[in-house]
């Protein structure tokens, strides 16, 4: 399903999210990149989340152009796990 920002932006899936840290790290980075987009949750409490052990955390949605810049840096991230906690 596609969708639209305020803007009258075309708003296409990017990328599936994995849970909810990963959610608020991704958009983070995009924010501070200045890169539009939207995460949504397939958490729904009518069904406690049922639909998240099915289709994922949730899904983030970006305009088109944005595609490619996004999704090196969603690899960047899933790639380069957080350290073992130890400050180097």
């Amino acid at each position: 399903m596609d969708t639209a920002d305020p803007r009258g932006e075309e708003y296409i899936k990017i990328t599936a999210i994995e849970d909810p840290i990963e959610a608020q790290l991704i958009s983070s980075v995009l924010t501070e990149r200045d890169i539009p987009h939207q995460v949504y949750s397939f958490y729904d409490t009518a069904f406690n989340g049922l639909f998240q052990t099915q289709k994922g955390w949730g899904k983030l949605m970006a305009p088109p152009a944005f595609r490619d810049p996004i999704l090196e840096i969603v690899e960047d991230i899933r790639s380069n796990p957080a350290s073992s906690g130890e400050f180097e």
